[in-house]
Order: structure tokens, then sequence, then C-alpha cells
């Protein structure tokens, strides 16, 4: 049976903040080495024997991003993004990839689903694992990865594993008491979230506990729509969906469900604390990253992502800047970092949803000072990209090249710039920029009028198929 890589990669990672916004999530970034948590979960797979090309489920607003570091691996000559319009939790991700990969093969597969932000320190064990996994499906089991656990860990799932492998109990996350007596007694292993699951029979135990599930997500692949690598899921089905985990949904409740041990160095990265522990460290047990002095400071995490950050006198903490934040706190308080989130989302403050820089298909743009009446951005334009056609109605826009050459169109006229050379774009011009070089585009933008938000965009031609 062919093995079917299924990489969830949906969520915001919200206990990573500031470093993981909503809409630059913990996946995407890089946190340990030079690829990304994305990019290093699909060159893990890139390993394993015989594998079909790799289908990415991903939040619509992450589509981009996503393809552009899929890209730059070179792994893979064909992939798929399958986008969903709103995040409903695992169930109905993992039932709607195996609809689509059921009716791309025509044969029965062999999912392996992954969540995109783990670490995993020992490939070949992962490998041999699969293998494993691979075996029980020829019996048609649903298989879970257990993780040997090392200690008494309350943050993660617990599954019950009798000594045929059959799973007999799924628990959620216990007390430190009861993780203690879990340890002892032996036969109890970490739930990791990662799944090996025959297609055919995935789908018959979705329609045997899961109907509705099943239902809104045949619905949501039959109108869905391609668009290259892109597959979009139907809205209007998808929101029908219950929302709900693949454990909840469907483990708990089948009696197909085994579990292959695993020990292969696996975290799920799930808090800085978590970052912490698996990170390279000094010789004073600092994980430091950026530009960042110390004296006298032991066992800290400290991450400068824009400024230089100076420590003195710290233990057992976590100090991480970025351009418009600065998170200080107990690294064992590290898993009530969601709780800032959360009054950053009720307050609605951008710094939960985005960072300074933000990326688009085409490159991306850093907001370096905004205030009521006027803003100014850095933008970079990638080595023969293009932005939409489009105009404002409460904004003029005067634009500066610091670097490379621009294609402009300005109204009814179209003419290149260059360094040190400038634009003016009256409020309600149609315009577009676009950099015919070979080298990144470099420009410094100026935004003045009544309103200055980027839903102020009214597109009429657009390559990357976005609407507005």
């Amino acid at each position: 049976m062919r093995i079917q890589p299924v990489i969830l990669a949906g969520g915001t990672g919200t206990r990573l903040w500031p470093l993981s916004r909503e809409l630059y999530p913990k996946q995407l970034l890089c946190l340990i080495g030079e690829h990304s948590l994305l990019q290093t979960t699909l060159i893990r797979v890139s390993l394993l024997p015989d594998i079909l090309p790799p289908v990415i489920v991903v939040g619509e607003e992450h589509r981009f991003l996503t393809k552009s570091q899929v890209d730059a691996l070179n792994l893979f000559p064909q992939y798929q993004l399958l986008l969903e319009p709103l995040g409903k939790d695992t169930a109905p991700a993992v039932c709607g990839a195996a609809l689509f990969c059921r009716q791309q093969a025509q044969e029965d597969i062999l999912l392996l689903v992954l969540p995109a932000d783990h670490l995993i320190a020992k490939p070949d064990a992962f490998i041999e694992a699969v293998a494993k996994a691979q075996e029980q499906a020829a019996q048609d089991k649903l298989t879970t990865f257990g993780i040997v656990p090392d200690h008494p860990e309350t943050g993660y799932g617990y599954i019950r594993r009798a000594a045929d492998g059959a799973v007999q109990s799924f628990v959620e996350k216990p007390n430190l008491a009861t993780a203690q007596r879990y340890l002892a007694e032996g036969g109890w292993l970490w739930n990791s979230g990662m799944f090996a699951f025959p297609t055919d029979k995935v789908l018959a135990e979705f329609r045997l506990h899961a109907l509705e599930i099943l239902r809104c997500m045949e619905k949501a692949v039959e109108g869905g729509k391609t668009d290259g690598v892109f597959f979009r899921f139907d809205a209007e089905a998808m929101q029908k969906s219950p929302a709900k985990s693949v454990d909840y949904a469907l483990m708990e409740k089948t009696t197909c469900a085994a579990a292959v041990e695993a020990d292969f160095g696996w975290s799920d990265i799930g808090s800085w604390q978590t970052l912490w522990e698996v990170a390279d460290k000094d010789e004073r047990g600092n994980v430091v990253s950026g530009d960042v002095l110390l004296e006298d400071v032991e066992n800290c995490l400290i991450r400068s992502e824009d400024t230089l950050v100076a420590a003195v006198g710290l233990r057992d903490i976590i100090v991480v800047e970025t351009a418009d934040a600065v998170l200080i706190a107990p690294l064992n308080r590290s898993q009530d970092i969601k709780k800032i989130v959360n009054m950053l989302k009720k307050s609605e403050r951008a710094e939960f949803r985005t960072h300074r820089t933000v990326y688009r298909p085409w490159g991306s743009y850093t907001t370096l000072e905004i205030q009521e009446r006027f803003q100014i951005k850095r933008i970079t334009v990638s080595p023969g990209a293009r932005l939409s056609s489009q105009m404002h109605h409460h904004r003029h826009e005067h634009w500066v090249v610091v670097r490379g050459t621009a294609k402009v169109e300005n109204g009814d006229q179209i003419f290149l710039l260059r360094e040190d050379e400038s634009t003016y774009i009256p409020l309600g011009t149609l315009h577009r920029l676009e950099n015919p070089g070979v080298i990144p585009l470099e420009l410094i933008e100026i935004q003045i009028g009544s309103y200055l938000g980027e839903d102020d965009i009214v597109r009429f031609d657009d390559v990357y198929g976005r609407n507005g």
C-alpha cells in the first residue's frame, strides 16, 4: 500500500506568541535550524520510500507563504495544497483529505497524517515506526503513533496500549499525580496526533462514527475548485461540518484503533519551555537567538528578532523581542502565554494577527511608522513578481525606489523607476507595481489619507487570483 503524506498545517501556535501570529503561525517559523517546522516535516517525509506527492491542508490566508516554503525546498515536483476556508479542527481536515486523495489515487492508499509543527530528532526511527504502521494498515487498523514517555508530562494526552498493539483507551491531559502513575505503571504512551489510515477503512469509520462530518466534507470536495496546486474546499459545505478533533470524532469511538510505540525524539514544540528543552544550550543552560548580550544569566530562553536585547542576573526566564512586542515570563509559566493572546484577540489588537512585516505572494511589506493620517512602509517585490492592478478611495501614495528597478503603471502612463527615483499616485488612480529585474525591488511607500486600512484596495486584475 503506497504512502500518501497528509500534512496538517493549520493553526496559529498561540503559546509561541509574539513570534507566532495568526497570519504567520508556528509551522512557518524557523525555530530550530535554517528551515521552518513545515519544511522540516517535508524533508523528513521525503526520506520515506515509495511515497505519493504530499498533500498539505492549510488555511486560505496562509496559502502563498506555505507554497513559497514548499517551492524553496525543491523536493517535490508535484504536491497539492488543500485550502480550508475556515478552521474546523482536525476531523474535517482529515476526512476532506481522505476523500480528495481517494478520488485522485483511484486506489486504496495509506494516509500518513502528520502535523506540520512537530520536531523529530531521530528520522531513522521515524521511518521504522512508519513501516510498523504499514503492517497495522494491512490488517485494516487505524493506527496512531504513541510516544514513549520519559517524564510525567501534563501537557499531552495519553494512550493506553495493550500488548498486541490495540488501543484500550484515550485520556485527556492528566494532572501531575495521574501522569506520575501512568509512568510508573507502564503501557501508557503520549498521544502524538500522528496517524496512519488506510483510506477506505478510515472513510468507512467516518461513515460509522462521524456521518455528519463525512457528508459535509463529501460536499466540500465535490463542490471544491482546483487552481494550480491549490484545491479549495467548498466554503458553504465545510461551514456546516461539526468542528471536532479526529481523536474525539473517530479514534475514541472506533474498535479498530491500534498504536505503534515510537521513540524517535518527538516534541510538539507547544510552548517556549518546550523549545528551550529541545534546543541547543550554552554552558549556562541558555538558549539564545539574535542580537543578545548576557551577564550572569542561567537557564533562560532569550530571542531577539529586531533590536539588541541585554539581560543581567536572570534565572529561568523567557524573553522574546519582535519589532512590535516583547514577551517576558518565567519558563514554567509558558503555557499561560495563551491568556495574553486571548486578551489581544478580544481587544482586536493587531499584535494578535500580524507582525510589522506582512508576507504577500509577490513579496512583503514592513510598516515602519503609522500615524492618524499617514503611514510609511518598506515594500519588497520578488524578481518577476507584480502586485495587482488596483486603486484606493481614501489615500494618496508616494513611491521612492531604494534598490532595483520598478515597472510602474500610473494612470495611463507606464514607465521604469530606478534607485533614488520616485512617483506620486493620486487618490482614485489605477496603478500597478512590478519588478522586471533579477534582484529584489525595494521601495519606500508613503501613504497619506483619511483611511489607511488594507481593505481600501479595489483590485481590477491580479495574477494570484485574489478578490477585492
